[in-house]
Protein backbone atom coordinates (compact mmCIF):
# COMPACT_ATOMS: atom_id res chain seq x y z
CA UNK A 1 0.00 0.00 0.00
CA UNK A 2 1.64 3.39 -1.28
CA UNK A 3 1.60 6.36 1.60
CA UNK A 4 -0.67 8.24 -0.25
CA UNK A 5 -3.20 5.62 -0.24
CA UNK A 6 -2.48 5.40 4.08
CA UNK A 7 -2.84 8.91 3.97
CA UNK A 8 -6.27 8.79 2.63
CA UNK A 9 -7.49 5.90 4.26
CA UNK A 10 -6.36 8.10 7.53
CA UNK A 11 -8.39 10.74 6.43
CA UNK A 12 -11.35 9.75 5.44
CA UNK A 13 -11.71 7.14 8.75
CA UNK A 14 -11.35 10.68 10.80
CA UNK A 15 -13.85 12.02 8.81
CA UNK A 16 -16.15 9.25 9.40
CA UNK A 17 -16.08 9.32 13.30
CA UNK A 18 -18.49 11.04 14.84
CA UNK A 19 -16.79 14.29 16.71
CA UNK A 20 -17.12 14.50 20.49
CA UNK A 21 -18.51 17.15 21.99
CA UNK A 22 -16.09 19.32 23.95
CA UNK A 23 -15.82 19.48 27.71
CA UNK A 24 -16.57 23.07 28.60
CA UNK A 25 -13.62 24.19 30.87
CA UNK A 26 -14.04 25.40 34.78
CA UNK A 27 -13.01 29.22 35.56
CA UNK A 28 -12.81 31.13 38.64
CA UNK A 29 -13.35 34.75 38.94
CA UNK A 30 -11.70 36.23 42.31
CA UNK A 31 -13.92 39.42 42.38
CA UNK A 32 -13.42 42.30 44.99
CA UNK A 33 -15.90 43.71 47.20
CA UNK A 34 -14.28 46.13 48.49
CA UNK A 35 -15.04 46.84 52.48
CA UNK A 36 -18.77 46.28 52.70
CA UNK A 37 -20.90 48.46 51.42
CA UNK A 38 -22.56 46.86 48.35
CA UNK A 39 -22.65 50.47 46.37
CA UNK A 40 -18.94 49.84 45.91
CA UNK A 41 -19.36 46.70 43.85
CA UNK A 42 -17.66 46.96 40.28
CA UNK A 43 -19.26 46.82 36.96
CA UNK A 44 -17.44 43.90 36.33
CA UNK A 45 -17.97 42.32 39.70
CA UNK A 46 -21.80 42.39 38.87
CA UNK A 47 -21.29 41.30 35.63
CA UNK A 48 -19.65 37.83 36.56
CA UNK A 49 -22.22 37.25 39.65
CA UNK A 50 -24.80 37.20 36.75
CA UNK A 51 -23.15 34.68 34.94
CA UNK A 52 -21.62 32.78 38.00
CA UNK A 53 -22.39 28.96 38.33
CA UNK A 54 -21.43 29.04 41.98
CA UNK A 55 -20.48 31.86 44.13
CA UNK A 56 -18.22 31.42 47.51
CA UNK A 57 -18.26 33.94 50.08
CA UNK A 58 -15.50 34.83 52.52
CA UNK A 59 -18.21 35.39 55.15
CA UNK A 60 -21.95 35.40 55.86
CA UNK A 61 -21.92 38.96 55.64
CA UNK A 62 -21.29 38.72 52.29
CA UNK A 63 -24.71 37.92 51.25
CA UNK A 64 -26.09 41.25 52.12
CA UNK A 65 -24.02 42.34 48.60
CA UNK A 66 -26.37 39.53 47.24
CA UNK A 67 -29.48 41.14 48.41
CA UNK A 68 -28.55 44.72 46.60
CA UNK A 69 -30.83 45.40 43.88
CA UNK A 70 -28.17 45.78 41.31
CA UNK A 71 -27.09 42.16 42.10
CA UNK A 72 -28.61 39.61 39.55
CA UNK A 73 -27.73 35.68 40.05
CA UNK A 74 -29.49 32.73 38.52
CA UNK A 75 -31.56 30.68 40.86
CA UNK A 76 -29.76 27.42 39.51
CA UNK A 77 -26.38 29.07 41.22
CA UNK A 78 -24.71 27.39 44.53
CA UNK A 79 -24.08 30.20 47.03
CA UNK A 80 -21.41 28.45 49.55
CA UNK A 81 -19.18 30.06 52.79
CA UNK A 82 -16.01 29.12 53.16
CA UNK A 83 -15.84 29.03 57.00
CA UNK A 84 -14.00 28.24 59.66
CA UNK A 85 -11.70 25.50 60.33
CA UNK A 86 -12.67 22.61 62.88
CA UNK A 87 -10.13 24.73 65.32
CA UNK A 88 -12.71 27.93 64.70
CA UNK A 89 -9.54 29.51 62.77
CA UNK A 90 -9.55 30.86 59.34
CA UNK A 91 -8.97 28.20 56.21
CA UNK A 92 -5.42 28.33 55.07
CA UNK A 93 -4.89 28.89 51.71
CA UNK A 94 -4.74 25.54 50.66
CA UNK A 95 -8.23 24.77 52.03
CA UNK A 96 -9.86 27.49 50.63
CA UNK A 97 -8.29 26.18 46.99
CA UNK A 98 -9.29 23.15 47.68
CA UNK A 99 -13.20 24.45 48.28
CA UNK A 100 -12.99 26.50 44.93
CA UNK A 101 -10.99 23.90 42.84
CA UNK A 102 -14.31 21.46 43.68
CA UNK A 103 -16.55 23.78 42.75
CA UNK A 104 -14.67 24.20 39.49
CA UNK A 105 -13.52 20.68 38.50
CA UNK A 106 -17.22 20.20 36.89
CA UNK A 107 -17.01 23.18 34.51
CA UNK A 108 -18.71 25.76 36.50
CA UNK A 109 -17.65 29.22 36.25
CA UNK A 110 -16.85 29.87 39.77
CA UNK A 111 -17.07 33.67 41.14
CA UNK A 112 -15.41 33.42 44.26
CA UNK A 113 -16.07 36.35 46.43
CA UNK A 114 -12.98 38.13 48.11
CA UNK A 115 -13.03 41.13 50.89
CA UNK A 116 -11.05 44.64 49.65
CA UNK A 117 -8.84 44.00 46.32
CA UNK A 118 -8.01 40.06 45.72
CA UNK A 119 -4.48 40.51 45.75
CA UNK A 120 -4.21 43.44 47.79
CA UNK A 121 -6.47 42.88 50.56
CA UNK A 122 -6.20 39.09 51.28
CA UNK A 123 -3.88 36.62 50.17
CA UNK A 124 -5.45 34.85 47.48
CA UNK A 125 -2.71 34.32 45.32
CA UNK A 126 -2.11 30.90 46.72
CA UNK A 127 -5.83 29.97 45.62
CA UNK A 128 -4.95 31.18 42.05
CA UNK A 129 -2.04 29.28 41.67
CA UNK A 130 -3.86 25.90 43.17
CA UNK A 131 -6.07 27.00 40.80
CA UNK A 132 -3.35 27.11 37.68
CA UNK A 133 -2.05 23.90 38.89
CA UNK A 134 -5.38 22.00 38.91
CA UNK A 135 -5.96 23.14 35.01
CA UNK A 136 -8.32 25.55 36.04
CA UNK A 137 -8.13 29.17 34.22
CA UNK A 138 -8.82 32.27 36.29
CA UNK A 139 -9.19 35.77 36.38
CA UNK A 140 -9.42 38.76 38.84
CA UNK A 141 -12.01 41.58 38.89
CA UNK A 142 -10.29 44.40 41.40
CA UNK A 143 -12.45 46.15 43.92
CA UNK A 144 -11.52 49.00 46.08
CA UNK A 145 -9.16 48.01 49.23
CA UNK A 146 -10.13 48.34 52.55
CA UNK A 147 -6.92 49.55 53.28
CA UNK A 148 -7.79 52.56 51.41
CA UNK A 149 -11.64 52.38 52.00
CA UNK A 150 -11.93 51.80 55.57
CA UNK A 151 -10.17 54.62 57.06
CA UNK A 152 -12.00 57.27 54.05
CA UNK A 153 -15.23 56.07 55.84
CA UNK A 154 -13.94 56.51 59.33
CA UNK A 155 -13.43 60.06 58.33
CA UNK A 156 -9.53 59.64 57.94
CA UNK A 157 -7.28 61.96 55.39
CA UNK A 158 -4.71 59.50 54.22
CA UNK A 159 -3.61 63.00 51.90
CA UNK A 160 -1.46 63.46 55.21
CA UNK A 161 1.98 65.09 55.32
CA UNK A 162 4.32 62.59 56.34
CA UNK A 163 3.34 59.79 54.28
CA UNK A 164 1.67 57.08 54.89
CA UNK A 165 1.93 53.04 55.49
CA UNK A 166 -0.22 50.68 54.28
CA UNK A 167 -0.40 46.52 55.71
CA UNK A 168 -2.49 43.86 55.39
CA UNK A 169 -1.59 40.73 57.67
CA UNK A 170 -4.17 38.54 58.06
CA UNK A 171 -1.46 35.41 59.55
CA UNK A 172 -0.58 36.90 62.71
CA UNK A 173 3.28 37.55 61.09
CA UNK A 174 4.37 41.44 62.04
CA UNK A 175 8.18 40.75 61.31
CA UNK A 176 10.52 43.32 61.40
CA UNK A 177 11.09 43.09 58.06
CA UNK A 178 7.32 43.77 57.38
CA UNK A 179 6.72 46.51 60.52
CA UNK A 180 10.49 48.21 60.06
CA UNK A 181 8.81 51.35 58.61
CA UNK A 182 6.00 51.58 61.15
CA UNK A 183 7.78 53.90 63.50
CA UNK A 184 9.06 56.70 60.65
CA UNK A 185 5.67 56.77 59.01
CA UNK A 186 3.41 59.74 59.85
CA UNK A 187 0.30 57.18 59.31
CA UNK A 188 0.44 53.86 59.44
CA UNK A 189 -2.75 51.44 58.34
CA UNK A 190 -3.22 48.01 59.36
CA UNK A 191 -5.58 44.97 58.14
CA UNK A 192 -6.07 41.84 60.39
CA UNK A 193 -7.99 40.36 62.34
CA UNK A 194 -9.10 40.48 65.65
CA UNK A 195 -7.44 37.82 67.56
CA UNK A 196 -3.92 39.13 66.21
CA UNK A 197 -3.97 42.86 67.63
CA UNK A 198 -1.99 42.39 70.86
CA UNK A 199 1.00 40.81 68.19
CA UNK A 200 0.36 43.99 66.23
CA UNK A 201 0.88 46.80 69.14
CA UNK A 202 3.68 44.76 70.43
CA UNK A 203 5.30 45.06 66.50
CA UNK A 204 4.27 48.71 66.49
CA UNK A 205 6.12 49.80 70.02
CA UNK A 206 9.18 47.68 68.59
CA UNK A 207 9.36 49.71 65.79
CA UNK A 208 9.47 52.93 67.69
CA UNK A 209 5.93 53.95 67.53
CA UNK A 210 5.47 55.78 71.22
CA UNK A 211 2.36 54.11 73.21
CA UNK A 212 0.40 57.37 73.68
CA UNK A 213 0.00 57.40 69.89
CA UNK A 214 -3.49 58.24 68.02
CA UNK A 215 -5.28 55.15 67.39
CA UNK A 216 -7.84 54.37 65.35
CA UNK A 217 -10.04 50.95 65.72
CA UNK A 218 -12.80 50.43 62.77
CA UNK A 219 -14.71 47.34 63.02
CA UNK A 220 -16.90 46.30 59.95
CA UNK A 221 -16.25 49.24 58.16
CA UNK A 222 -17.86 50.46 54.93
CA UNK A 223 -21.05 48.71 56.75
CA UNK A 224 -23.90 50.17 58.44
CA UNK A 225 -22.39 48.11 61.36
CA UNK A 226 -19.11 50.30 61.64
CA UNK A 227 -17.88 50.86 65.03
CA UNK A 228 -14.80 53.12 65.49
CA UNK A 229 -13.39 53.37 68.76
CA UNK A 230 -10.39 55.97 69.38
CA UNK A 231 -7.72 55.03 71.47
CA UNK A 232 -4.07 55.07 71.95
CA UNK A 233 -1.32 52.34 70.99
CA UNK A 234 -0.98 51.28 74.70
CA UNK A 235 -4.66 50.83 75.53
CA UNK A 236 -5.59 49.24 71.79
CA UNK A 237 -5.59 45.83 73.62
CA UNK A 238 -8.03 46.79 76.27
CA UNK A 239 -10.28 48.77 73.61
CA UNK A 240 -10.36 46.05 71.74
CA UNK A 241 -11.44 43.64 73.93
CA UNK A 242 -13.89 45.81 75.55
CA UNK A 243 -15.76 46.33 72.10
CA UNK A 244 -16.54 42.11 72.61
CA UNK A 245 -16.16 41.64 68.80
CA UNK A 246 -15.26 38.12 67.76
CA UNK A 247 -11.86 37.15 67.59
CA UNK A 248 -11.73 35.95 63.75
CA UNK A 249 -13.47 39.29 62.47
CA UNK A 250 -11.32 41.96 60.67
CA UNK A 251 -10.20 44.85 62.10
CA UNK A 252 -8.75 47.96 60.62
CA UNK A 253 -6.07 49.93 62.53
CA UNK A 254 -5.09 53.21 62.09
CA UNK A 255 -2.05 55.28 64.16
CA UNK A 256 -0.38 58.46 63.96
CA UNK A 257 -1.43 61.77 63.20
CA UNK A 258 -4.05 61.55 60.80
CA UNK A 259 -6.52 60.17 63.54
CA UNK A 260 -6.02 63.68 65.07
CA UNK A 261 -8.14 65.41 62.46
CA UNK A 262 -10.86 62.36 62.18
CA UNK A 263 -13.26 64.62 64.78
CA UNK A 264 -13.84 66.73 62.15
CA UNK A 265 -13.76 64.61 58.87
CA UNK A 266 -15.94 61.64 60.55
CA UNK A 267 -19.03 62.07 57.53
CA UNK A 268 -19.84 57.98 57.23
CA UNK A 269 -20.99 57.16 61.05
CA UNK A 270 -22.57 61.08 61.51
CA UNK A 271 -25.14 60.07 58.49
CA UNK A 272 -28.66 60.69 59.81
CA UNK A 273 -29.89 57.15 59.98
CA UNK A 274 -26.34 55.48 60.71
CA UNK A 275 -26.50 51.96 62.56
CA UNK A 276 -30.50 52.66 62.75
CA UNK A 277 -32.74 49.16 62.64
CA UNK A 278 -35.74 50.15 60.12
CA UNK A 279 -38.80 47.79 59.88
CA UNK A 280 -39.69 47.87 56.65
CA UNK A 281 -43.12 45.38 56.31
CA UNK A 282 -42.83 44.39 52.63
CA UNK A 283 -41.46 41.65 51.28
CA UNK A 284 -37.76 42.02 49.72
CA UNK A 285 -38.85 42.57 46.21
CA UNK A 286 -41.25 45.26 46.94
CA UNK A 287 -39.43 47.06 49.38
CA UNK A 288 -35.75 47.01 47.26
CA UNK A 289 -36.19 50.76 46.14
CA UNK A 290 -36.60 51.68 49.70
CA UNK A 291 -33.76 49.77 51.36
CA UNK A 292 -31.42 50.99 48.84
CA UNK A 293 -32.27 54.94 49.84
CA UNK A 294 -32.06 54.16 53.33
CA UNK A 295 -29.21 52.25 52.93
CA UNK A 296 -27.46 55.76 51.50
CA UNK A 297 -28.47 57.27 54.83
CA UNK A 298 -26.45 54.48 56.80
CA UNK A 299 -30.03 52.78 58.06
CA UNK A 300 -29.47 48.34 57.90
CA UNK A 301 -33.06 47.56 57.17
CA UNK A 302 -34.93 44.72 57.86
CA UNK A 303 -37.86 43.39 55.42
CA UNK A 304 -40.92 41.75 57.33
CA UNK A 305 -43.52 40.71 54.89
CA UNK A 306 -47.01 41.59 55.92
CA UNK A 307 -49.10 40.32 53.03
CA UNK A 308 -48.66 37.29 50.98
CA UNK A 309 -50.11 37.44 47.54
CA UNK A 310 -52.06 34.47 46.08
CA UNK A 311 -53.99 33.73 42.89
CA UNK A 312 -57.83 35.15 42.58
CA UNK A 313 -60.32 31.99 43.47
CA UNK A 314 -61.69 31.72 40.23
CA UNK A 315 -59.39 32.54 37.46
CA UNK A 316 -62.40 32.79 34.80
CA UNK A 317 -62.56 36.03 35.36
CA UNK A 318 -59.05 37.00 34.23
CA UNK A 319 -59.18 33.92 31.67
CA UNK A 320 -61.95 36.09 30.13
CA UNK A 321 -59.89 39.67 30.55
CA UNK A 322 -56.86 38.04 28.54
CA UNK A 323 -59.08 36.68 25.66
CA UNK A 324 -60.33 40.07 25.41
CA UNK A 325 -56.75 41.77 25.39
CA UNK A 326 -55.68 39.99 22.79
CA UNK A 327 -58.81 40.39 20.47
CA UNK A 328 -58.58 44.09 20.75
CA UNK A 329 -61.42 44.36 23.62
CA UNK A 330 -59.79 47.71 24.99
CA UNK A 331 -58.40 50.93 24.34
CA UNK A 332 -56.54 50.62 28.00
CA UNK A 333 -54.96 48.53 30.24
CA UNK A 334 -54.26 50.23 33.69
CA UNK A 335 -52.03 48.86 36.61
CA UNK A 336 -52.39 50.19 39.96
CA UNK A 337 -49.24 48.17 41.48
CA UNK A 338 -46.19 45.77 40.59
CA UNK A 339 -48.37 43.19 41.50
CA UNK A 340 -50.91 43.53 39.54
CA UNK A 341 -48.10 43.31 36.47
CA UNK A 342 -46.70 40.54 37.76
CA UNK A 343 -50.41 38.86 37.71
CA UNK A 344 -50.92 39.66 34.29
CA UNK A 345 -47.48 38.83 32.96
CA UNK A 346 -48.02 35.26 34.73
CA UNK A 347 -51.31 35.08 32.95
CA UNK A 348 -49.81 35.61 29.86
CA UNK A 349 -46.57 32.96 30.37
CA UNK A 350 -49.34 30.49 31.31
CA UNK A 351 -50.74 31.13 27.48
CA UNK A 352 -47.44 31.24 25.93
CA UNK A 353 -47.97 35.06 25.02
CA UNK A 354 -45.46 37.93 25.56
CA UNK A 355 -45.44 41.82 25.60
CA UNK A 356 -46.30 41.91 22.20
CA UNK A 357 -49.87 41.02 22.74
CA UNK A 358 -49.94 44.82 24.03
CA UNK A 359 -49.29 46.22 20.81
CA UNK A 360 -51.51 48.94 19.45
CA UNK A 361 -52.81 49.17 23.28
CA UNK A 362 -52.54 51.99 25.69
CA UNK A 363 -50.89 51.37 28.99
CA UNK A 364 -51.21 53.15 32.40
CA UNK A 365 -49.37 52.93 35.39
CA UNK A 366 -49.53 53.96 38.93
CA UNK A 367 -46.26 55.46 39.50
CA UNK A 368 -42.90 55.01 38.11
CA UNK A 369 -42.35 51.90 40.59
CA UNK A 370 -45.09 50.39 38.28
CA UNK A 371 -43.93 51.48 35.61
CA UNK A 372 -40.58 50.41 36.26
CA UNK A 373 -41.48 46.76 36.65
CA UNK A 374 -43.45 47.22 32.72
CA UNK A 375 -40.54 48.10 31.19
CA UNK A 376 -38.86 45.39 32.70
CA UNK A 377 -41.43 43.04 30.77
CA UNK A 378 -40.56 45.11 27.53
CA UNK A 379 -43.62 46.88 28.01
CA UNK A 380 -43.57 51.33 27.95
CA UNK A 381 -46.08 53.01 30.06
CA UNK A 382 -48.05 55.57 28.11
CA UNK A 383 -49.12 57.10 31.09
CA UNK A 384 -47.67 57.87 34.83
CA UNK A 385 -49.08 61.07 36.90
CA UNK A 386 -46.60 63.40 37.09
CA UNK A 387 -47.91 64.67 40.30
CA UNK A 388 -49.52 62.67 43.10
CA UNK A 389 -48.40 58.83 42.24
CA UNK A 390 -51.37 57.07 43.53
CA UNK A 391 -54.98 56.06 42.26
CA UNK A 392 -56.45 59.25 43.00
CA UNK A 393 -53.52 60.82 41.18
CA UNK A 394 -54.32 58.41 37.99
CA UNK A 395 -57.53 59.20 37.60
CA UNK A 396 -56.89 63.26 37.65
CA UNK A 397 -54.47 63.12 34.75
CA UNK A 398 -56.42 60.41 33.13
CA UNK A 399 -57.97 61.77 29.59
CA UNK A 400 -61.78 61.88 29.10
CA UNK A 401 -63.51 59.54 26.86
CA UNK A 402 -63.37 61.09 23.09
CA UNK A 403 -65.79 59.36 20.58
CA UNK A 404 -63.31 60.75 17.54
CA UNK A 405 -60.18 59.96 19.06
CA UNK A 406 -61.17 56.69 21.00
CA UNK A 407 -62.31 53.61 18.97
CA UNK A 408 -63.06 51.87 21.81
CA UNK A 409 -64.03 53.11 25.23
CA UNK A 410 -62.94 50.20 27.39
CA UNK A 411 -60.69 49.43 30.17
CA UNK A 412 -59.00 46.85 31.36
CA UNK A 413 -58.51 47.22 35.05
CA UNK A 414 -56.15 44.43 37.34
CA UNK A 415 -56.09 44.84 40.99
CA UNK A 416 -56.18 43.74 44.16
CA UNK A 417 -59.13 42.05 45.72
CA UNK A 418 -59.06 44.86 48.33
CA UNK A 419 -58.19 47.72 46.47
CA UNK A 420 -60.76 50.91 46.45
CA UNK A 421 -63.31 51.60 43.50
CA UNK A 422 -61.52 55.32 43.36
CA UNK A 423 -59.29 55.14 40.13
CA UNK A 424 -62.87 52.81 38.34
CA UNK A 425 -65.32 55.47 39.92
CA UNK A 426 -63.05 58.32 38.34
CA UNK A 427 -63.23 56.94 35.13
CA UNK A 428 -66.51 56.16 35.15
CA UNK A 429 -67.06 59.69 35.48
CA UNK A 430 -64.74 60.19 32.63
CA UNK A 431 -66.66 58.57 30.11
CA UNK A 432 -64.89 54.87 30.09
CA UNK A 433 -66.44 51.33 30.68
CA UNK A 434 -64.24 49.97 33.32
CA UNK A 435 -63.72 46.23 33.42
CA UNK A 436 -62.60 46.03 37.19
CA UNK A 437 -60.92 42.04 37.44
CA UNK A 438 -59.31 40.53 40.53
CA UNK A 439 -56.19 39.93 39.22
CA UNK A 440 -54.57 38.58 43.06
CA UNK A 441 -55.64 38.62 46.26
CA UNK A 442 -53.92 39.89 49.27
CA UNK A 443 -53.69 37.45 52.67
CA UNK A 444 -52.47 38.35 56.17
CA UNK A 445 -48.67 37.01 55.95
CA UNK A 446 -47.44 34.49 58.82
CA UNK A 447 -46.29 35.85 61.79
CA UNK A 448 -42.38 36.87 61.86
CA UNK A 449 -39.63 34.83 63.80
CA UNK A 450 -40.17 35.21 67.70
CA UNK A 451 -37.17 37.65 67.95
CA UNK A 452 -38.43 39.89 65.25
CA UNK A 453 -41.83 39.99 66.95
CA UNK A 454 -39.76 40.52 70.04
CA UNK A 455 -37.60 42.97 68.95
CA UNK A 456 -40.72 45.07 67.63
CA UNK A 457 -42.75 44.84 71.23
CA UNK A 458 -39.63 46.30 73.27
CA UNK A 459 -38.10 48.66 71.30
CA UNK A 460 -35.25 47.15 69.49
CA UNK A 461 -36.03 48.60 66.19
CA UNK A 462 -35.37 52.28 65.89
CA UNK A 463 -38.12 52.83 63.11
CA UNK A 464 -41.12 51.37 61.18
CA UNK A 465 -41.72 52.82 57.60
CA UNK A 466 -45.38 52.15 56.87
CA UNK A 467 -46.26 52.21 53.18
CA UNK A 468 -49.99 51.56 53.18
CA UNK A 469 -53.09 51.26 55.35
CA UNK A 470 -52.60 47.23 54.96
CA UNK A 471 -49.61 47.07 56.13
CA UNK A 472 -50.62 48.96 59.56
CA UNK A 473 -53.04 46.12 59.80
CA UNK A 474 -51.45 43.68 58.85
CA UNK A 475 -47.92 43.94 61.05
CA UNK A 476 -50.27 44.80 64.05
CA UNK A 477 -52.11 41.91 63.36
CA UNK A 478 -49.19 39.32 63.14
CA UNK A 479 -46.61 41.09 65.63
CA UNK A 480 -48.11 43.78 67.88
CA UNK A 481 -47.83 47.18 67.81
CA UNK A 482 -44.51 48.87 67.72
CA UNK A 483 -42.69 49.94 71.11
CA UNK A 484 -43.55 53.58 71.79
CA UNK A 485 -39.89 54.71 71.58
CA UNK A 486 -40.01 53.91 67.80
CA UNK A 487 -40.44 56.18 65.13
CA UNK A 488 -43.22 55.60 62.95
CA UNK A 489 -43.13 57.08 59.62
CA UNK A 490 -45.99 56.61 56.90
CA UNK A 491 -46.01 57.36 53.16
CA UNK A 492 -49.38 59.37 53.15
CA UNK A 493 -52.21 61.00 55.50
CA UNK A 494 -54.91 57.84 55.08
CA UNK A 495 -51.47 55.59 56.16
CA UNK A 496 -50.81 57.96 58.85
CA UNK A 497 -54.66 58.00 59.82
CA UNK A 498 -54.74 54.30 60.16
CA UNK A 499 -51.32 54.70 62.61
CA UNK A 500 -53.61 56.67 64.62
CA UNK A 501 -56.61 54.49 64.49
CA UNK A 502 -54.14 51.72 66.21
CA UNK A 503 -52.97 53.85 68.65
CA UNK A 504 -49.66 54.64 66.84
CA UNK A 505 -48.50 58.26 67.16
CA UNK A 506 -46.94 59.23 63.95
CA UNK A 507 -43.71 61.16 63.92
CA UNK A 508 -43.01 61.52 60.20
CA UNK A 509 -45.23 61.97 56.77
CA UNK A 510 -43.41 61.89 53.29
CA UNK A 511 -44.23 65.04 51.39
CA UNK A 512 -45.31 62.38 48.47
CA UNK A 513 -46.77 59.15 48.37
CA UNK A 514 -43.51 57.56 47.14
CA UNK A 515 -41.10 54.48 49.04
CA UNK A 516 -37.85 56.74 47.93
CA UNK A 517 -39.57 60.54 49.40
CA UNK A 518 -40.87 58.02 52.82
CA UNK A 519 -36.91 57.58 53.78
CA UNK A 520 -36.02 61.11 52.34
CA UNK A 521 -38.47 62.26 54.62
CA UNK A 522 -37.65 59.63 57.45
CA UNK A 523 -33.43 61.23 57.12
CA UNK A 524 -34.98 64.65 57.22
CA UNK A 525 -36.60 63.80 60.79
CA UNK A 526 -33.45 62.18 61.86
CA UNK A 527 -30.97 64.54 60.94
CA UNK A 528 -33.41 67.34 62.77
CA UNK A 529 -33.67 64.92 65.82
CA UNK A 530 -29.60 64.33 65.40
CA UNK A 531 -29.41 68.18 65.48
CA UNK A 532 -31.37 68.90 68.46
CA UNK A 533 -29.98 66.85 70.78
CA UNK A 534 -26.33 68.31 70.13
CA UNK A 535 -28.25 71.61 70.53
CA UNK A 536 -29.36 70.38 73.98
CA UNK A 537 -25.45 69.12 75.28
CA UNK A 538 -27.37 65.49 75.01
CA UNK A 539 -24.99 62.36 73.41
CA UNK A 540 -26.70 61.80 69.59
CA UNK A 541 -28.10 58.00 70.59
CA UNK A 542 -30.49 56.11 68.61
CA UNK A 543 -34.34 55.96 69.64
CA UNK A 544 -33.76 52.31 70.46
CA UNK A 545 -31.54 53.67 73.35
CA UNK A 546 -33.45 55.82 74.54
CA UNK A 547 -36.85 53.79 75.60
CA UNK A 548 -39.40 55.38 76.98
CA UNK A 549 -42.81 55.44 77.57
CA UNK A 550 -43.66 58.19 75.58
CA UNK A 551 -42.27 58.46 71.84
CA UNK A 552 -40.04 61.60 71.64
CA UNK A 553 -39.45 63.69 68.65
CA UNK A 554 -36.23 64.83 69.82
Amino acid sequence: MSTSSVRKSRTSTSASAPSAPTATRGRVIFVGTGPGDPDLLTLGAIAALADANAVILDTERQREILAHPAISISAEAEVATLGMSEAGKPLTPAARAKIVLKHAACGARVVRLVSGDPFLDNAVADEAAACVRGGIDFEVVPGVSSLTAVPEYAGIDLNHGGGVHFASVTDGRFTKAATGQWGSASTVVVSTLVSMVGDLVDAALASGRPGDDHVLATFHGGSTEQISLPCTLADLVETVRSSKVPATDPVHVIMGQAVEQRDELSWYESKPLFGWRVLVPRTKDQAAPMVARLRTYGAHSEEVPTISVEPPRSPLQMDKAIRGLVEGRYEWVAFTSVNAVKAVREKFEEYGLDARAFSGLKVAAVGDVTANALQAWGIGADLVPEHEQSAAGLAAEWPPYDEVLDPINRVFLPRADIATETLAAGLVELGWEVEDVTAYRTVRAAPPAADVREAIKTGKFDAVVFTSSSTVRNLVGIAGKPHTSTIIAAIGPATAKTCEEHGLRVDVVAAKPSVVDLADALASFAAGRRDTLIAEGEPVVKPSQRRSGTRRRS
